[in-house]
């Protein structure tokens, strides 16, 4: 069966809740059962923000998740928080750009994605979201790369339509380092 539960987190402004509900809407058009809760500080860009997205075959009873299966982390402050969170056996994704700490734990898969660097030798730093996602999407495997490259193509605003090539190849670039 498949089921995630993942909270992603970071600073307002680098893409955290963007990158949340590119999952939740790839995940509804394979048919899963989808929350998606964002939560961020007043301050907005430069302040908190995360999002717990579950993904399931089965109806989920609470959005709500204490200790999720995974956390992808884009900052020290998230890696704090949330690493202590994961459930034995979970996922843990660090933008390892911006994250210099090694995980302690040594009952959850933690991978490394250099989500920065690559983002800004794709032309913008901002796409380090995509990177981080489409390597969460190889490391689970809860829905496929080409469905959220869909709802990418889908959802992403006239404004940021440039950036649609690079955002695809973010998400391939994170997949691979994965894979």
């Amino acid at each position: 069966m498949r089921h995630q539960e993942t909270i992603f987190a970071g600073f307002g402004g680098q893409g955290v809740l963007f990158a949340g509900q590119l999952l939740a809407y790839a995940g509804m058009s394979e048919g899963l059962h989808v929350t998606w809760i964002p939560s961020y500080g007043p301050e907005m860009r430069g302040g908190t923000a995360n999002c717990t997205v579950i993904l399931s075959e089965q109806e989920i009873g609470a959005p709500v998740v204490s200790h999720p299966l995974s956390a992808v982390v884009f900052n020290v402050p998230s890696l704090a928080k949330y690493e202590p969170l994961v459930r034995p056996n979970g996922l843990l994704l660090v933008n390892a750009s911006l994250i210099a700490a090694q995980s302690a734990r040594e009952d959850i898969r933690v991978v490394y994605i250099p989500a920065s660097d690559i983002a800004t030798e794709l032309g913008n730093i901002r796409i380090a979201n995509m990177v981080l996602l489409g390597a969460y999407i190889a490391a689970t495997d809860i829905v496929s790369l080409d469905a959220a490259k869909a709802q990418l193509d889908e959802h992403l605003s006239d404004r940021q339509r440039k950036w649609l090539q690079p955002n695809m190849q973010a998400l391939d670039r994170g997949a691979a380092l994965v894979r």
